[in-house]
């Protein structure tokens, strides 16, 4: 059983795309173990961030996601940092095919509608990032 984090990022909470969007991951059978709809502070967007921080572009970055609430995910289940991003396709949603999250809403590089861990280590310093350890339930055994 593999963890990783999702954001659903301002463009899916204004465009009321996260019931769609949760949708999907229930579907693929992944299992919520936590879920906080939060505002991200500067402070915590430059440590999200800090492999672009120093970049120009990163001021749009940090206004964009701190525009409005987003809601933080903690998704567990077999493979789920891959088959997460498999759901979301490429980062940009220009050259995301339909079917995926991205390629059915997303409207462009940043307006992708979510943020998903890309490996494994990243997955454990994200989760610890954005929830405290009681935030956070441990997967159930599935029922025979």
């Amino acid at each position: 059983m593999e963890t990783t984090l999702v954001i659903l990022k301002p463009d899916a909470m204004e465009r009321r795309l996260y019931g769609t969007v949760l949708l999907r991951f229930e579907q693929a059978g992944f299992d919520i173990l936590g879920a906080k709809l939060m505002t991200l502070t500067p402070a915590l967007l430059r440590e999200h961030y800090a492999h672009v921080a120093d970049k120009p572009f990163y001021p749009e970055i940090e206004a964009f996601m701190s525009s409005r609430p987003v809601l933080v995910l903690a998704l567990a289940g077999e493979n789920v940092i891959a088959r997460v991003r498999e759901l979301l396709g490429p980062t940009n949603s220009k050259v995301a095919p339909k079917g995926t999250i991205r390629g059915d809403f997303g409207t462009e590089m940043m307006r992708n509608v979510c943020h998903a861990s890309d490996s494994p280590a990243a997955a454990e310093a994200e989760i610890r990032r954005f929830f405290r350890a009681d935030e956070v339930v441990r997967p159930v055994a599935a029922k025979a």
